[in-house]
């Protein structure tokens, strides 16, 4: 469907929302309040598509643990959160950055100032799948509209790459014949400023991504419990972070935590294993490369020997 057929003025996203028709003549406490019950609504809609999201996760842990890398394509708003969600996966799960992109709408240059009318290039959309995207990735595309030219042509240019393809999107009606083996639509309902889908579409969004993003890493075993033991520790809060969690899961005071990072060469997986089963860097890469890479298996065989 071309830009100018698209029904924008029936979708729920560009509605007028009639609790905040006064919004220009509220107090601050009253605008903040207002919003609060608005957020709430977000929350909720994201609870109801709990088993879309998991599906969708169960995709994204296929194509990951079988050589495939993860893409959030969108534009504005929807392409930014795509951008943060990819940017936050090396420094909190240690992901190398080929592993999970963003594909935004516009280029890099939009991540920082709008270029709202990038969003309607299907062909600009097809042209960066095609460079990027191969057999066996899962491309997640996110549209707070659901009717987003550059997004739908991108889901399909991924398809027929053999790609798995998933739709984030806060418009459910919108999403009827989607590219996508997977489909995510939440429905937060009309924005407080009528339009404006940073607000509860755009919570909803980053709840969503989130949590694909957080489960799969789980799932792939780059958590142990709920501690990161594949953090970056490049400043003075995330080395704290670091030792903390060595000792917490090898059971060993902070200096000796303190050196297995060092000696580690600042791995926290490799300084766990080193610093519970007694081992040298090289002796825990060993035990973790035999256990498949997982921290949990590594100490569970460690244990019995």
């Amino acid at each position: 469907m071309t830009p100018s057929r698209i029904p924008y003025a029936r979708l729920a996203t560009e509605q007028e929302n009639r609790a905040s028709r006064a919004l220009d003549r509220l107090t601050p406490l009253r605008v903040a309040a207002l919003m609060n019950r608005e957020d709430r609504r977000a929350v909720l809609a994201v609870a109801r598509v709990r088993r879309q999201i998991a599906a969708a996760v169960d995709a994204i842990v296929a194509a990951l643990g079988g050589g495939g890398r993860l893409f959030f394509v969108g534009a504005g708003t929807s392409g930014r959160l795509g951008v943060l969600e990819a940017a936050e996966c090396p420094p909190t799960f240690g992901t190398p950055p080929r592993l999970v992109q963003a594909i935004m709408a516009g280029g890099r240059p939009a991540v920082f100032r709008s270029r709202e009318g990038a969003e309607d290039d299907a062909r600009a959309a097809a042209r960066a799948v095609g460079a990027r995207v191969r057999h066996g990735d899962v491309v997640v595309g996110v549209s707070a509209s659901g009717v987003t030219p550059f997004v739908r042509a991108a889901l399909a240019a991924a398809r027929r790459r053999g790609a798995r393809t998933v739709l984030v999107a806060c418009n459910p009606t919108t999403t009827r014949g989607a590219p996508a083996d997977v489909i995510i639509a939440p429905a937060p309902g009309p924005e407080v400023l009528a339009g404006s889908t940073r607000l509860k579409a755009g919570t909803a969004t980053k709840l969503v991504l989130n949590t694909l993003t957080t489960a799969a890493m789980a799932r792939l075993g780059k958590v142990y419990g709920n501690r990161m033991v594949d953090l970056q520790p490049r400043s003075a809060k995330l080395r704290e972070r670091a030792v903390r969690v060595i000792t917490e899961i090898a059971g060993v005071r902070r200096p000796r935590a303190r050196r297995a990072l060092a000696e580690s060469g600042g791995s926290v997986r490799v300084a766990i294993v080193m610093a519970r089963c007694g081992l040298s860097a090289r002796g825990a890469a060993r035990v973790l490369r035999e256990a498949g890479g997982s921290l949990r298996e590594a100490l569970q065989e460690s244990s019995r020997k």
